[in-house]
């Protein structure tokens, strides 16, 4: 599970669904309707919310928006009430997601590997905002 800080827009279509796919399943988790996935690192920085659901909810708002910005049919009726929330990301995080999303782009899909490294600023998915530091201590490097 990979639950991105980058804009969903760096995303190539695999990764997007994919991306989707996992946030729906965290969306699951959070809510307590699933037994799997509980601990998963990536969800630490729902979880420390006090309303970590709606905080996913806000998330999948904005890859449900970049996909039909693309022509996909992802289902919004599967996005519930969105918070306010914010979650802080550092920027050695972002710089660790921005490496890990170009090697797998350069592989899968080499035109939108061109076009994301010329960026110079990476703009963030928005429920995050950027502060300096390291890598996240729960990111499995």
């Amino acid at each position: 599970m990979r639950i991105w800080s980058l804009h969903p827009k760096y995303l190539d279509a695999k990764g997007l669904v994919a991306l989707w796919r996992e946030a729906l399943l965290a969306k699951h988790v959070l809510e307590g309707k699933t037994k799997g996935y509980t601990n998963h690192p990536q969800l630490y920085r729902f979880k420390k919310l006090s309303k970590p659901v709606e905080a996913i909810n806000r998330y999948l708002q904005e890859v449900c928006a970049e996909a039909i910005a693309r022509g996909y049919n992802f289902d919004a009726s599967k996005i519930g009430p969105t918070g306010r929330s914010k979650i802080k990301v550092t920027s050695g995080q972002l710089e660790y997601e921005t490496k890990h999303l170009l090697n797998k782009l350069k592989i899968r899909d080499p035109k939108k590997w061109e076009e994301f490294k010329k960026e110079s600023i990476i703009d963030l998915h928005p429920i995050f905002i950027l502060i300096d530091g390291e890598i996240e201590e729960w990111e499995k490097v």
